[in-house]
């Protein structure tokens, strides 16, 4: 299946809703008399991001081989405002200095190079940082059942799961409907639940598409769109800066 612009989008999913300059992206499907949407966040990457520095911050011996590394770094490659150096300084014509590691998000230098996932070339690792999910499965007149899970290392770890007898509940775009959905009852954490029918949900969602297949493709989108959008955006704050 190929989404409208020739992109190949994951197995047993018929459509994909990736708008540019947002960081949510969602797949659709029908199964039955349900229906399917399973929303993911770029977000999530950058989180990682912030959560690697805050760990640096909280551990001062980390911190202070991190500066000793970057001190070292520096003096090797002449400052700051050497010809190699990311955004920094400008060009003579008063223009910001592209380097060619520019073309790659932080995320990636961190992690590796990764092809588009949806173009079905290359890809040559895989990604090892978690992808938050929101799974909503609707049927007319009976409401959403939605699951929050985690895609990472090939495998969907389901963390809740919430059952919606009005269906606006289950994404809650005003003030008034989030009171309502946080009043009410939600149920046990995923893991208090018995192993029976822990392992029957998850069978639930690997029948519907939710499977290996998805949790080793959403990363790679993820890393894939991130890489896009920030290359977006380091084009707008260069056209606005020329400007």
């Amino acid at each position: 299946m190929k989404h409208p612009t020739g992109r190949k989008i994951c197995v047993n999913f018929q459509q994909l809703e990736d708008t540019p300059g947002q960081e949510e992206v969602a797949l659709t499907r029908k199964f039955g008399d349900e229906s399917i949407r399973v929303t993911f966040s770029i977000a999530d990457l950058n989180n990682i991001d912030q959560e690697e520095a805050d760990q640096f911050d909280s551990d001062p011996a980390l911190s202070d081989e991190e500066a000793a590394d970057a001190a070292e770094t520096n003096v090797q490659s002449g400052g700051a405002n050497t010809k190699g150096s990311i955004n920094q300084g400008r060009t003579k014509g008063g223009n910001f200095a592209v380097a060619p590691e520019d073309s790659i998000a932080p995320s990636d230098r961190a992690q590796g190079s990764y092809e588009d996932p949806a173009s079905g070339e290359g890809g040559s690792q895989e990604p090892s940082f978690p992808a938050r999910l929101t799974i909503n499965i609707q049927k007319v007149g009976k409401g959403v059942l939605q699951m929050e899970a985690v895609a990472q290392d090939g495998e969907v770890v389901i963390e809740n799961v919430y059952y919606f007898q009005k269906p606006e509940l289950a994404d809650a775009k005003t003030a008034e409907l989030d009171w309502s959905r946080r009043n009410l009852y939600t149920g046990p954490p995923f893991g208090n639940l018995d192993e029976d029918l822990q392992m029957l949900l998850e069978r639930y969602l690997d029948e519907r598409g939710v499977n290996t297949a998805l949790a080793l493709w959403i990363p790679e989108y993820v890393d894939w769109k991130e890489q896009k959008e920030y290359l977006n955006w380091l084009s707008n704050v260069k056209s606005f800066v020329d400007a």
